[in-house]
């Protein structure tokens, strides 16, 4: 059962978290059998697939689908994402960080482009390929039209340097050209590099021949998907969903709540005002066993997944050994309506096991906790099409 909101102006801890919970697709039973339609279904949903090439458990951006779908087939993420012209339902762009975003948003993120062509926006060497070192821009461009799609790596004469770290002047050229909307991904190759080429030869015509926004009206059109997405949200948090920055974004809060969109509330124990979009609905509970990725939109915003769920997350990747308090790929473990475990994954391959390094039972963690993780492990080993679970230590924090 669900309640449809008119007009509030309170509301508890535990009714936001089950708005925002419904909002992002939880809570509904798993379908038997994952469908195309199902996965385009929660894109839409929540706006993003946030793109991560760590791929120590499966690259980020299948994990949400498989969080609210379960056994989806990852393949069509692909054929949406990087498959011939006429299947695309989907294009890589910057949105919350690198994304895959449904192609509607397209024409909404073309201010974003044009200030990036302009050079108005990106770190200050990109901006350079705006002005003094547009030329250099050009010669790749021009590259790429007439030799078709190719990597950053396609360009290297073997004398630059290569890395995320030392990048040469080609990949700076081709991220502002990828910025400005001049090329985009054609498709992934090898260890998931992109590789780009014009968006009149990988996006659908009917797409890019949409009209272009006003800037401020595509501005309010993300705000509502972020609220939409969100169910209850401050006013950082809609701003967060797509990056946008405060004279982006709060004009557009207002007047979509000066439309009626956004209601003011107050949630209990934040201290700033909130919004919550008008269609969000609250269920009187909320059922769910899913662990999430670092990436999932329902904790990606870490000061947000506090204040919901009093749940203190950071990864861990980049964090020396020896200093890691939880271990290296962690994935929450949300269980009906609260994050409970923590799960130290890793996917071995080479061994057809998904490890469990470790598992982290938070303060009154249920005692059906690890039954339902273990149901959870091995669906998840299924989909990857590993053979079994093999779980290390098993911690409850005190």
């Amino acid at each position: 059962m669900f309640k449809q909101w008119s007009v509030t102006t309170n509301l508890s801890l535990e009714e936001a978290r089950r708005i925002a919970l419904a909002a992002q697709g939880f809570g509904a039973p798993r379908p038997e059998r994952p469908t195309a339609n199902r996965l385009r279904g929660t894109l839409d949903r929540l706006g993003l697939f946030q793109i991560d090439s760590v791929n120590v458990l499966t690259r980020a951006h299948y994990l949400p689908a498989f969080s609210r779908l379960g056994g989806y087939d990852p393949t069509a993420i692909e054929r949406d994402a990087w498959g011939p012209k006429r299947q695309r339902r989907m294009f890589e762009y910057w949105a919350h960080e690198a994304s895959l975003l449904p192609l509607d948003l397209h024409p909404l993120l073309r201010w974003r482009m044009a200030r990036a062509e302009r050079g108005e926006i990106g770190y200050q060497g990109l901006r350079r390929f705006a002005a003094e070192r547009r030329a250099e821009a050009q010669a790749v461009l021009d590259r790429i039209t007439a030799e078709g799609p190719m990597t950053a790596a396609d360009f290297e004469d073997g004398s630059s340097k290569s890395g995320w770290w030392e990048w040469s002047h080609t990949k700076h050229a081709l991220e502002w050209l990828f910025w400005a909307g001049r090329i985009t991904t054609a498709t992934r190759r090898g260890s998931f590099a992109r590789v780009y080429d014009l968006p009149e030869r990988v996006l659908p015509g009917a797409v890019l021949d949409l009209p272009t926004p006003d800037a401020a009206i595509a501005q309010r059109a993300l705000i509502e998907r972020s609220a939409r997405a969100l169910g209850v949200a401050t006013a950082a948090d809609l701003r967060d969903y797509y990056r946008l920055k405060p004279e982006e974004a709060d004009h557009a809060i207002a007047a979509e709540a000066e439309a009626g969109t956004l209601i003011p509330v107050r949630v209990q124990g934040w201290s700033q005002k909130a919004w919550m979009h008008r269609e969000a609905r609250l269920p009187r509970r909320v059922r769910s066993a899913s662990l999430l990725a670092p990436f999932d939109p329902l904790i990606w915003e870490r000061g947000r997944t506090e204040r919901l769920f009093g749940f203190r997350y950071r990864i861990e990747i980049y964090v020396p050994p020896d200093k890691r308090t939880h271990g290296y790929y962690v994935l929450p473990f949300l269980m009906d309506e609260a994050l409970v475990a923590r799960v130290d994954l890793k996917a071995d391959r080479q061994a057809g096991i998904l490890l469990a390094h470790r598992v982290t039972l938070e303060p009154g963690a249920p005692a059906e906790t690890i039954e339902r993780l273990n149901n959870e492990l091995d669906q998840l080993a299924a989909w990857l099409g590993l053979n079994g679970v093999r779980i290390g230590e098993i911690v409850r924090v005190s």
